[in-house]
């Protein structure tokens, strides 16, 4: 070998040591956590991963995979580790991203207190609300465990989970009121099949990622109930609108909701084979009751719990919300489906 390859290899030998290797503490057990953490090792980081399902955590630490979602995925054992020890999942992390369904944020929270917190980047990829409270998961964040707002950051889509496991080519917009902590997630997350984009509108990708998965219910209702393609373009059309109404109302700032992270979320949530709003939609449509569509799926639609916390929001900002409307009542008040979206129909444009 010349001392010129050996110099060489010795340069890349070192630089490959010096490189710093990041600490993030994943908080959640689904198929969306699944594919995080898939992206997340594809750098130099360490993930410790948390989930409550002890059968889960013995399974991945011997298997190598997550025995009830994405099953395919293979956990890179050398960068992930797998706990039931959620203070100890935390306590070196620089980063924490929260994967848990909205209504059970508090609940996987609240061994935590304030400073387990302090100076670390927080990161939500929650597309839901806190029901009850009505809090975006960030406000939870903030009013309860002091994060300041600029060390909080909003991963959205257009991704699903599915996709990311088959290694698809795909995109996440990372908002954050703080540019430097966006792009820093950005970063940690972007990989050969993952292209990340940052925004600044922290409230509106996060309110526009919760009325997104209600209106893939209605787009499933719909479905379900034998409506066509034509019907279906316009009602996602019309929603885009409902959109725009409520966050401007709520979070005024300027965007652009032609962007992916609004407009692709909405369109991949509302089309998608792989949207369980979608698919819990579908179900209601065809007759099911909610207990029901709930039991089969065996999953979380986060619109079921987000369109009556966006409905009681709404009662004091009385923007015009058609589709978040007939969604409730189909949902809430046991209205019949086919009543609710024939009247809807006749509000559409």
């Amino acid at each position: 070998m010349t001392n010129f390859l050996k110099n060489i290899r010795l340069r890349r030998k070192k630089r490959k040591t010096n490189q710093t290797i990041t600490n993030i503490a994943v908080i959640g057990g689904g198929s969306w956590a699944t594919a995080l953490v898939k992206m997340l090792t594809e750098n130099n980081t360490m993930v410790h991963w948390w989930m409550r399902d002890k059968q889960a955590v013995k399974h991945i630490q011997k298997f190598h995979h997550n025995p009830a979602y994405l099953s395919g995925v293979t956990v890179n054992k050398r960068k992930v580790k797998a706990t039931l020890d959620l203070k100890e999942a935390v306590k070196n992390a620089e980063y924490i991203l929260i994967v848990v369904p909205a209504a059970f944020v508090e609940d996987a929270l609240s061994p935590l207190n304030a400073e387990d917190f302090k100076g670390k980047i927080v990161i939500s990829a929650v597309k839901g609300i806190i029901p009850e409270k009505n809090w975006l998961v960030t406000e939870l964040l903030e009013k309860t465990y002091q994060v300041p707002r600029e060390k909080i950051g909003v991963v959205a889509g257009p991704c699903h989970a599915e996709e990311v496991a088959l290694e698809k080519q795909s995109y996440l917009t990372i908002a954050s009121a703080n540019d430097l902590t966006a792009q820093k997630i950005a970063d940690i997350l972007a990989c050969r099949f993952i292209k990340t984009f940052v925004n600044d509108d922290l409230f509106g990708v996060e309110y526009a990622a919760v009325i997104k998965n209600i209106i893939a219910l209605a787009c499933g209702i719909c479905h379900g109930l034998n409506y066509g393609d034509n019907f279906q373009a316009v009602l996602v059309t019309n929603s885009m609108s409902e959109i725009e109404r409520f966050v401007d109302k709520i979070a005024p700032q300027n965007r652009n909701l032609n962007a992916s992270a609004y407009l692709g979320d909405l369109l991949v949530t509302a089309y998608s084979q792989f949207s369980r709003n979608r698919t819990f939609g579908n179900m209601i449509g065809r007759g099911y009751n909610v207990k029901s569509a709930q039991m089969e799926m065996n999953m979380i639609a986060e619109g079921y719990y987000a369109v009556r916390c966006i409905y009681e929001i709404n009662k004091n900002l009385q923007v015009k919300m058609p589709i978040v409307d007939a969604v409730y009542r189909i949902l809430y008040d046991r209205a019949l489906p086919t009543a609710e979206i024939r009247q809807l129909a006749d509000l559409l444009s």
